[in-house]
């Protein structure tokens, strides 16, 4: 795990929060193979689209570890503060986790900050998950009924959102799979003083996100923190 933190702060690009937006998103794009692991095969990737609320059609790549009809599906919300990231920087991931389930994935690239902010990834999650309880698994080809939603980082606070929505909504859900979610709206903790600063991840990123993501009016919404 030492060697996977080292490998990730040296990437070569400069402190994100250093960075505009745009320049963050690029940034980032750029090292999306830093760590060197190569895709898995699968024998059913596609590229397609979700509708959201508002008429826009979201990406979504879908990974299955089989051809036949019926397999669960796993709605996953990449991590990124909200800000970066995209169904390309976690690929890999996607691919690991059907191999590994035996569940179908589908990925979707919801709408980022600055461009989109706060509530917007919160309805484009739970959009997609609506959809594919309503129509699209079963025009995939998959089991509405062994439906689950996860996603690590801000993608998990997206998946804890959603999963209390189909609570609220009568939709039964299989699981949530919740990968180091955000879910608390303050940084005040011992924690946080003691680790504000550290690799990959630290207090001035986490404001940067946070700056583009949502209004500080807004950080009393329970959607910003589950």
């Amino acid at each position: 795990m030492r060697l996977l933190v080292e490998r990730m702060a040296k990437a070569p690009y400069p402190p994100l929060h250093t960075l505009s937006a745009a320049e963050a998103k690029a940034a980032h794009a750029k090292t999306h193979g830093v760590l060197d692991v190569p895709p898995p095969a699968l024998p059913r990737v596609d590229n397609i689209t979700v509708p959201a609320r508002d008429g826009a059609a979201l990406p979504a790549r879908l990974y299955a570890p089989g051809t036949e009809a019926g397999l669960p599906v796993l709605l996953y919300l990449h991590g990124g503060g909200f800000t970066i990231g995209s169904i390309d920087s976690h690929d890999v991931h996607c691919r690991a986790l059907a191999l590994a389930s035996g569940a179908a994935v589908l990925s979707l690239d919801y709408r980022l900050a600055p461009e989109h902010r706060f509530p917007t990834a919160v309805h484009d999650a739970w959009d997609a998950l609506q959809w594919l309880a309503r129509e699209g698994a079963a025009r995939l080809g998959l089991d509405a009924t062994r439906l689950a939603v996860g996603g690590d980082s801000a993608g998990g606070t997206l998946a804890a959102v959603s999963a209390i929505h189909a609570r609220d909504a009568g939709l039964r859900l299989a699981l949530q799979l919740l990968i180091y979610p955000g879910t608390t709206d303050h940084q005040d903790t011992d924690s946080h003083a003691e680790f504000a600063h550290g690799p990959v991840l630290d207090k001035q990123l986490i404001d940067w996100f946070f700056h583009h993501y949502i209004d500080s009016v807004d950080r009393s919404d329970w959607r910003f923190a589950p």
